[in-house]
């Protein structure tokens, strides 16, 4: 909804305060075909050059996320908890062989199929399960553990944030592409030095509405939506972290009920469940 605002802001602004200024638009609006064309297929052309298809089509179906923002919501924080408290539980109570058939086929296991939204995020199910896999071989060092988490959560950071790094360097280039229409307008112009100053002059203002094109969809629209896209990409990880956070406490000795609690801390406060509320999860989610 912000974001909506955002734009319309911007939008509103900046030609409404040209419009007051005294400014007139019909040069503008008789050069914006050409200049857009120009410099907006310049930068879809090196986008498409500079990254690869994977990113190319992420970055297309990750256009939702500017305006519905992070995918994971208070009440998956909750139900991540209560699986991981299910899991360690029953690792603790049950041993090692009552865990393996959740984690060798959890699209099969009783646990998982409660939190049908976390079964869908591949990469949430399998950081579980082959972390768990690991404990269930021996590995219960938390260091060498968590030193292996963070491989991972970082691999998968960097994957996921591709295709804001792609909008970013969009961004970074189209006030020189609006450079490069500018002077291609300016040699136009040039070709017609012999006319009067009223039509150099409109020849002239052309030229000059394709650095003002780069510049304002670099910094009006396309670095902000980069920005966004970073800081979703972000929120999201925090997600995967607590998961790390959960399965190290565990790690550590801790009961399940603490672990769980550890990881609770470490929530953003605005998904945050109180202590009762996660109680309450707890509760309606027995183990098997």
């Amino acid at each position: 909804m912000f974001q909506i605002i955002g734009i319309l802001v911007v939008f509103i602004m900046v030609f409404g305060g040209f419009m007051l200024a005294g400014g007139h638009f019909d040069i503008i609006i008789k050069a914006l075909p050409f200049e857009f064309m120009m410099i907006g297929g310049a930068a879809i052309g090196a986008f498409l050059i500079g990254n690869s298809g994977k990113t190319v089509m992420k970055t297309l179906g990750d256009f939702g996320k500017l305006i519905s923002g992070p995918k994971w919501k208070a009440s998956d924080y909750r139900d991540l908890l209560s699986l991981l408290f299910l899991l360690t539980k029953t690792m603790k109570t049950k041993g090692v062989i009552a865990l393996e058939s959740h984690i060798e086929k959890p699209q099969e296991s009783a646990i998982f199929s409660r939190y049908p939204k976390i079964m869908k995020d591949h990469f949430a199910v399998d950081f579980i399960c082959d972390t768990l896999r690991m404990m269930t071989m021996n590995l219960e060092d938390p260091h060498q553990v968590e030193d292996a988490m963070e491989k991972q959560l970082e691999k998968h950071h960097h994957e996921a944030s591709g295709p804001a790094h792609a909008l970013q360097n969009m961004a970074d280039a189209l006030p020189a592409l609006g450079i490069v229409a500018a002077v291609l307008g300016i040699i136009k112009t040039m070709g017609a030095i012999d006319q009067p100053p009223v039509i150099l002059g409109a020849k002239i203002g052309s030229a000059l509405v394709g650095t003002f094109l780069g510049v304002f969809l670099a910094y009006g629209l396309v670095g902000p939506f980069a920005s966004r896209l970073k800081g979703v990409y972000d929120e999201e990880a925090i997600f995967y972290h607590i998961i790390q956070n959960v399965l190290v406490a565990h790690l550590h000795g801790n009961a399940a009920q603490i672990s769980v609690e550890i990881g609770r801390g470490n929530v953003p406060s605005a998904f945050q469940p109180s202590f009762l509320e996660l109680e309450e999860a707890l509760s309606a989610a027995p183990a098997e």
